[in-house]
């Protein structure tokens, strides 16, 4: 584990499992130490996640968890590219937040999580120009071309649960997605916890359905029985009999 700028990142590996935590903004280069005069290297950047999974073998597997505004745009989509490229199996969670770039890179991984209580924004990428007003157009048109292709890469792992204009709409309204709505528009595939939850309800509702069956089974019988004894009582004779009648049938 390193420490960079007071903010810990960490990979470690237990065996095959290799846990790697981006808890930082995506960035090339790490902050200026003015001690070297130089900038120190980013733990968060392309090259040093294709340095990280250069260790990883295809039988492997990794555990991306994810605390991160975002950062740069060409070094999470470099990241995005290399996790797609590893063939090991990942899973991504979402620790606290996965904004921006750092959303991106989590539909990288194969099997995605959010916990409670965290939050994904999804917005359009914006950056600084400075030009005329060929070049800033230009920029512009740049910038469109660079969504289209982040909207196409979050389509193809929305499963077809909303459409690209839909999902459009949410990134011009820099929308802050709760675990809830990021599943049910396809941008994750789980929310921790929840699962047992719902398994242990259906259960407990499954045994007060059977309680209730017992309930009515036994209040019809003694119903049927209560019915057949009126139904028999003018001659006392003719009541054993059909009483014997009654019980035999059920001795069949």
């Amino acid at each position: 584990m390193n420490k960079i700028g007071g903010i810990c990142f960490a990979h470690q590996q237990v065996g095959t499992v290799h846990k790697i935590y981006l808890y930082d903004e995506v960035k090339a280069k790490g902050d200026f130490n003015w001690k070297t005069l130089e900038y120190d290297e980013s733990e968060t950047s392309a090259n040093h996640f294709r340095e990280l999974l250069e260790g990883v073998s295809d039988s492997d597997t990794i555990e991306l968890y994810i605390n991160s505004d975002g950062g740069s745009v060409k070094e999470g989509t470099a990241i995005f590219t290399n996790l797609k490229r590893c063939k090991a199996y990942k899973t991504g969670y979402v620790d606290g937040v996965a904004n921006s770039i750092a959303a991106t890179i989590l539909q990288a991984c194969d099997h995605r999580v959010m916990g409670e209580g965290t939050g994904m924004v999804l917005h359009n990428m914006w950056t600084v120009a400075v030009g005329n007003a060929d070049e800033l157009r230009n920029q512009a048109d740049k910038l469109d071309a660079w969504m289209k292709a982040s909207r196409s890469l979050f389509m193809n792992r929305c499963g077809g649960k909303i459409t690209e204009e839909e999902l459009k709409d949410i990134m011009d309204k820099e929308t802050l997605l709760d675990p809830d709505r990021a599943l049910e528009i396809g941008v994750i595939d789980e929310i921790a916890g929840q699962t047992t939850v719902e398994i242990d309800e259906a259960m407990q509702s499954s045994k007060e359905i059977e309680k209730m069956r017992d309930k009515i089974k036994q209040s019809n019988f003694s119903n049927q029985l209560k019915e057949f004894e009126e139904l028999t009582k003018p001659e006392k004779e003719e009541k054993d009999v059909s009483m014997q009648t009654f019980f035999n049938m059920f001795s069949m």
